[in-house]
């Protein structure tokens, strides 16, 4: 039978046999592995099953293994300890008491053991050729047997043949088929069979390939003075020798002029080259070149010259001409003429904005302005034509003369319609707003009309 303390146990005659049963971790730590509890005082002996060997009887220790020991208490409760538990000593144990007849208890001693993983048949960091096939083996020994597990370091996937990516791999053989650059690394090995601690191994992956080079711009343009950097990508291992060169192989060495750096990481490199204050002589072509081992490779990067871009203003200059006709008084009646219509327009927005009797003032004030510029007009009118008709009596030209005249009439004819339609509209603003207003504005209108009929008699004697 069995007890809650995982005792096994029966009853012979007169005493009572138990034994516990241990699952012990090797270790160099002591341990009683059974214990033999007797009702009555009899002789008792501990043997091993498997080898027939008797280890004590009563408080004697027979066997000449030095880690083994005996003790009781009170001849009733027998221990037998095993100082530095090892695995080989797994196995059957049995207590006997020399009644008659004799009897005997057998229990069985489990001892676990925690993973170790072996240098071999365990590869090693290993150097393969990108292309071909790799096998990583992994041996473990321990009790139970553990379980073999690979992962890559810095928690990466495993790539596997069929380009499927897993984070990890069950057994003792991880396959790698066609490796490339990117299984390069290092691949961790890890034991476990739940007795502590889990143990793992690290091998390294190292991959060779020739070296190869990408250019990201191979046509670049500078300005003359101007700082330009030059660069080129570059993948090898083992690590390649990397350097620039001019259009003659001639090898750039670092100096005032051209300083090359070089920026690594694993098997990736990064080349630089800084030309500084570009000059003439620095345009043409420029080689970035890796070797090592296995080959060597080289890019092209064309360095073409950028013209500095001037931009000219031109300024023009505009010369107008102004000519004069022999009748200074008609021209100074255009003058006035024109200076009025570009007052004009201002009287309607500044009458606007004048409200009640401010607005009635300025109307009378306008109307006096325009009575004013008619009779400048009808005088410079007149005088026009006194002097046209002396010269058409004193001179050849008189019928040049007329022509000139009756264009100026037409013309001033016209502005006066113009500036009579301008006083009449005024007039008219005006009107609607006081009656003192309206009755100015009949008087200038009346004035106009006389005006006209004096220009059309003027006109009627030339003809």
């Amino acid at each position: 039978m069995e007890d809650k303390n995982g005792e096994i146990g029966g009853f012979f005659g007169f005493f009572v046999l138990r034994f516990k049963l241990l699952h012990v971790v090797e270790t160099n730590a002591i341990f009683y592995l059974y214990r033999a509890m007797i009702l009555t005082y009899f002789m008792v002996a501990w043997l091993r099953v498997n080898t027939q060997t008797i280890l004590t009887i009563a408080t004697h220790v027979i066997t000449k293994n030095h880690r083994i020991g005996v003790t009781h208490s009170d001849h009733r409760t027998w221990y037998l300890h095993i100082r530095d538990v090892r695995e080989s000593d797994a196995g059957d144990y049995m207590c006997q008491i020399n009644t008659d007849p004799m009897k005997s208890q057998i229990g069985y001693l489990e001892v676990v053991v925690p993973p170790d993983i072996l240098d071999y048949p365990t590869s090693t960091d290993m150097v393969v050729r990108e292309g071909s096939n790799v096998t990583l083996k992994c041996a473990a020994t321990g009790t139970p047997k553990p379980n073999i597990t690979w992962r890559r370091e810095g928690s990466e996937l495993i790539t596997l043949g069929n380009g499927q990516e897993v984070m990890s791999v069950e057994g003792p053989l991880l396959n790698i088929t066609r490796v490339n650059r990117l299984h390069m690394g290092a691949y961790l090995c890890i034991a476990s069979n739940g007795v502590p601690p889990t143990v793992s191994k690290r091998i390294m992956l190292i991959v060779h390939f020739p070296p190869m080079i990408w250019i990201q711009n191979q046509l670049v343009g500078a300005q003359e003075g101007q700082e330009m950097t030059l660069e080129c990508l570059s993948e090898a291992f083992p690590k390649s020798i990397t350097y620039w060169t001019r259009d003659n192989d001639e090898t750039i060495a670092e100096g005032e002029k051209y300083e090359p750096v070089l920026l690594d990481n694993a098997y990736k490199m990064h080349m630089k080259l800084t030309i500084r204050s570009v000059s003439q002589e620095d345009y043409g072509t420029y080689k970035c070149i890796s070797k090592n081992s296995l080959g060597s490779t080289d890019g092209s990067i064309k360095l073409y010259h950028i013209p500095t871009t001037t931009t000219t203003v031109k300024t023009t200059t505009t010369t107008t001409t102004t000519t004069t006709t022999g009748i200074p008084a008609v021209t100074r009646a255009e003058k006035r003429q024109r200076s009025r219509q570009r007052v004009t327009p201002s009287v309607e927005p500044r009458a606007n904005e004048i409200t009640g009797a401010s607005k009635a003032t300025a109307n009378k004030e306008d109307i006096r302005q325009h009575r004013g510029r008619a009779n400048d007009e009808a005088a410079a009118t007149k005088k026009a034509a006194v002097n046209t008709g002396r010269k058409n009596s004193n001179s050849h030209s008189t019928n040049n003369n007329n022509k000139n005249l009756e264009q100026r009439l037409d013309m001033q004819r016209d502005k006066t319609a113009q500036s009579r339609s301008s006083v009449a509209a005024s007039a008219v603003s005006s009107m609607r707003n006081s009656e003192p207003i309206r009755n100015a504005m009949m008087v200038s209108a009346i004035s106009l009309i006389v005006l006209f009929c004096y220009m059309t008699k003027l006109i009627a004697m030339k003809n």
